[in-house]
């Protein structure tokens, strides 16, 4: 227990990486009987920043004359601060997390955020990096002046409003143990987990691709009820052979890395599926390919070898998507705020709601104003950065199960 009457000492520690530095200073720091309060290092390009806050209960002027000399034989500048603000122990910790994605984040751009959190009275407790490829990702730890729910709004409001001006990517979360909980994460897949639609590729083979792309376009939007944009889209295909399903699904292209991002969540433990406004034809073709855990899609109607033009059973709408959602997390027994919903479109506001984690991925308006996270990048990996998993960790996984690293 720190005595009463201790002195506060903030000893910052920089200069070249190097073996032995840590042991010096706390060879030095032991001498003086010092309580240790406090400790933070990084290292940016072979410079070493330590920083250790103690309590000093004697001779706070003597502490700092022998770290001075210590430091001295292992060629480190230090600078001490006797009688350092430590109020910093008295927090709880950072309230929300901060992750800023960019490709990329420019010195100006970094800035605004800044100034942004210092005219709300945030307070940056911490910044490290969690991306440099595909794009560079920020990590930062922040204290809100006012930790309350109105002040998590105007937080959440503010850095939405920068990261539109400075066309940056900035996730805003809660800090603590929910974030590093999640277990369960759902994809949409056109224009999500797969380039493109598939409705759309399906209808150029009918014939009706503009047709079909001007209906979607609008659903997406949230200008015409899904459900009635999927029959009408798909009355379009009526007559088609059913073999253009499989066609269409060997055709399909994954959105940069969702790969990388599935093999991680499984990493990880996650399970993983989609739910999909698409077709079931198609999308089980991905479910296997990639070793998804759960799907929920449309189905087309079939007779004698062709599409009717109808879809068969309950229709997977935006409503049928969150309860979808619900349904596979009661199933695996992952409560919704553990959950993390990923999709680009109207039709995906009510799962991303109900997700703990509600990511609008390349989306329209609609979506983004309601998603806890938006992204803008075409880089479906950008997801796990959200997460708090960094590249680095990815590249040592990926390493060790001897597989080889591409950047383009």
């Amino acid at each position: 227990m720190t005595a009463p009457n201790a002195t506060t000492v903030l000893i910052t520690v920089t200069g070249p990486d190097k073996p032995g530095v840590t042991s010096v200073l706390f060879a030095a720091l032991t001498r003086h009987g010092v309580e240790v309060l406090d400790v933070e290092q990084v290292v940016i390009r072979g410079r070493l920043v330590l920083g250790v806050l103690v309590a000093a209960d004697h001779d706070p002027e003597g502490l700092q004359e022998a770290v001075e000399q210590a430091m001295a034989t292992v060629g480190m500048q230090v600078e001490v601060e006797i009688g350092a603000d430590s109020a910093a122990r008295a927090r709880l910790g950072s309230s929300h997390v901060l992750v800023v994605l960019g490709r990329p984040v420019t010195a100006r751009s970094f800035t605004e955020v800044a100034r942004r959190l210092a005219a709300l009275g945030a307070n940056i407790d911490a910044i490290r990096r969690v991306a440099d490829y595909p794009v560079t990702g920020l990590e930062l730890l922040v204290s809100a002046a006012d930790d309350s729910a109105s002040s998590d709004a105007e937080l959440r409001s503010a850095m939405a409003e920068v990261s539109s001006r400075i066309k940056v990517d900035i996730a805003v979360e809660r800090a603590g143990l929910a974030r590093r909980a999640k277990r369960l994460v759902v994809f949409d897949v056109d224009s999500t987990l797969v380039q493109g639609e598939v409705i759309e590729m399906l209808a150029a083979h009918a014939g009706f691709e503009k047709e079909v792309r001007e209906i979607t376009e609008a659903a997406m939007r949230g200008e015409l009820d899904f459900t009635e944009s999927l029959h009408r889209r798909v009355a379009l295909l009526e007559g088609l052979p059913a073999g253009v399903l499989d066609e269409v699904a060997e055709t399909l292209e994954l959105m940069p890395g969702a790969r990388t991002t599935i093999r991680t969540l499984r990493r990880l433990g996650f399970r993983c599926g989609v739910v999909s406004g698409g077709f079931t034809q198609v999308v089980q073709r991905l479910v296997d390919e990639l070793g998804l855990d759960f799907c929920a899609a449309n189905e087309l109607e079939v007779r004698d070898g062709r599409l009717t033009g109808r879809v068969v059973g309950e229709v997977v709408d935006r409503p049928g998507k969150a309860a979808a959602l619900r349904r596979f997390a009661s199933e695996y027994g992952v409560p919704l705020a553990q959950c993390v919903a990923v999709g680009d479109g109207a039709n995906d506001i009510d799962m991303l709601s109900a997700a703990g984690l509600g990511v609008a991925f390349n989306a329209k308006p609609a979506l983004r104003e309601v998603a806890d996270a938006a992204l803008s990048h075409p880089f479906l990996d950008a997801v796990l950065f959200l997460l708090g998993v960094t590249r680095a960790e990815v590249e040592a996984a990926d390493a060790a199960d001897g597989l080889r690293l591409e950047r383009l």
